[in-house]
């Protein structure tokens, strides 16, 4: 009798619970590094998510013994062209800006390495709650290739001098130093993190999708601008917000002393 061949398991892997989209990174004999296959698949979900309004917050996770070892170098070397070089990068780098103009808040959930464009993924992320075990790294400097795409997300969210430190050493760094330079928000036991991260995403699915998805975008642009102008900038935000219905409710709310309403979105 002819054995029927297993279907090969989804790079990626999506559960939708609670209003949470988790998606998970599933190459885990080769540490979930970013093929290009791999990418257009957490690309298509992230579309698909950003119109779903079933879908309040996403997490991003890795399944087997690494969250994401960056790109898939046997492809890049496979595919060493020019060209290729370049189509490679700007898929990576639409991914990661997808990531932050989603409009809604995005967690990496990091139990385990996160190495290179691995590393970027966690930086681009909103939020990160990460295991005592995590190791983090941009670590192209070991192999000959500076890690420069990486290098635009990491030094968005921790310091010049550890950030460089990083990128010119290549060295590993534990979950709690990354914490002290700002990579991640949490570290938790190993066996609390699933717990850390439900609770992080439960509580921010509570609030007002619309108040989020002005208040992310918001964040992102003011950060680029001039004092001034970023002032200018969010009042005008603000006064947008206080605009909608989901404001008033939640004001009123707060002044009677009432439980907080169910959000209509707007």
């Amino acid at each position: 009798m002819t054995a029927i061949p297993r279907a090969a398991e989804p790079i990626l892997l999506r559960d939708d619970q609670n209003g949470i989209a988790t998606l998970t990174l599933n190459r885990p004999a080769q540490r979930n590094v970013l093929s290009v296959a791999l990418m257009s698949a957490l690309q298509a979900e992230l579309d698909a998510v950003a119109t779903n309004p079933a879908i309040k917050v996403v997490v991003i996770a890795g399944a087997g013994p690494g969250f994401c070892g960056g790109h898939d170098l046997k492809e890049m070397r496979a595919n060493p062209g020019r060209q290729a070089n370049e189509a490679l990068f700007a898929q990576c780098s639409r991914l990661m800006l997808s990531i932050v103009r989603l409009p809604k808040p995005v967690i990496a959930r990091v139990h385990a390495t996160a190495a290179a464009a691995g590393c970027q993924l966690v930086a681009s992320c909103d939020l990160a709650v990460a295991a005592e075990s995590a190791r983090f790294a941009v670590n192209g400097a070991n192999i000959g290739l500076f890690c420069s795409t990486p290098m635009v997300a990491l030094t968005r969210v921790i310091g010049r001098k550890p950030a460089m430190e990083m990128l010119l050493t290549g060295d590993l760094i534990d979950a709690r130093t990354a914490f002290a330079y700002g990579l991640v928000n949490k570290v938790v036991p190993d066996n609390e993190l699933d717990t850390a991260v439900a609770t992080l995403a439960a509580k921010i699915v509570s609030k007002s999708p619309y108040t989020l998805k002005i208040g992310k975008e918001a964040f992102y642009r003011q950060a680029e601008l001039g004092l001034e102008e970023a002032y200018a900038y969010t009042s005008d935000v603000m006064t947008i917000n206080l605009q909608a219905r989901d404001a008033g409710a939640g004001i009123d709310a707060f002044l009677a002393k009432k439980p907080t309403p169910k959000w209509e979105g707007r």
